[in-house]
C-alpha cells in the first residue's frame, strides 16, 4: 500500500468495520474504526457518550481524532456514520487519502445493526426504519462527495475488490 489512507464512511450498518477489516487484512494496513478509538479512549461506549455528554459532544471528539489520523498513513479508516456531517473532517482526511461512501439499502441497514445486537443512539426510536430513511435523506449531499460502494447484496470480498480496483484506476 502506498502511503495514501483509505477512508470508509457511510451510514451505520453500511458495512464500514467489516469491510475496513477485510481490507487492511488484505493491504496489510492497519485499521482504524473511529468509534471504537474514541470508545477506548474514553472508556465508554457511544450510547453513552452520547447519553450522558451529548451529540456535540461526541463530534467535538471526532473531529479531534479526525486532525489526529489526518498526519498518519497506510491506513483504512472506519469512521462512524456522522463522521463526515462535520466539513472540518472531510477536508482533514481527503488531504491523506481517498475517501470512499459505502451505501446498503435502508432494510440491510436494519437488519445489519440489529443482528450487532447494539442500541445506536440515533434509532431509538418507535420506526427506527423511518429514521434511517429520514437521517440517509439529512446526509445525502454529504455522502454523495464521494465514490459510492454498494454494499447490499455483495460480497466482502467484493466490495473489497471494487476499492481496490478504484484505488489502483487511472480514472478515479
Amino acid at each position: 500500500m502506498s502511503q495514501t489512507n483509505i477512508i470508509l464512511t457511510g451510514f451505520m450498518g453500511s458495512g464500514k468495520s467489516t469491510v475496513g477489516r477485510a481490507l487492511a487484512a488484505r493491504l496489510g494496513a492497519t485499521l482504524i474504526d473511529t468509534d471504537q478509538v474514541i470508545e477506548q479512549r474514553t472508556n465508554c461506549r457511544i450510547s453513552e457518550i452520547f447519553a450522558r455528554q451529548g451529540e456535540a459532544a461526541f463530534r467535538l471528539m471526532e473531529a479531534d481524532l479526525a486532525r489526529e489520523l489526518a498526519a498518519r498513513h497506510d491506513l483504512v479508516i472506519a469512521t462512524g456514520g456522522g463522521f463526515f456531517t462535520n466539513q472540518e473532517n472531510i477536508s482533514a482526511l481527503q488531504q491523506s487519502g481517498r475517501i470512499f461512501c459505502l451505501t446498503a439499502t435502508p432494510q440491510d441497514i436494519l437488519n445489519r445493526v440489529k443482528k450487532q445486537g447494539q442500541i445506536r443512539p440515533l434509532l431509538q426510536q418507535s420506526n427506527p426504519l423511518e429514521q434511517i430513511n429520514q437521517l440517509l435523506r439529512e446526509r445525502e449531499s454529504v455522502y454523495r462527495q464521494f465514490p459510492q460502494i454498494p454494499t447490499s447484496g455483495q460480497t466482502i470480498d467484493q466490495v473489497v475488490d471494487t476499492i481496490i480496483n478504484l484505488m489502483t484506476s487511472d480514472s478515479y
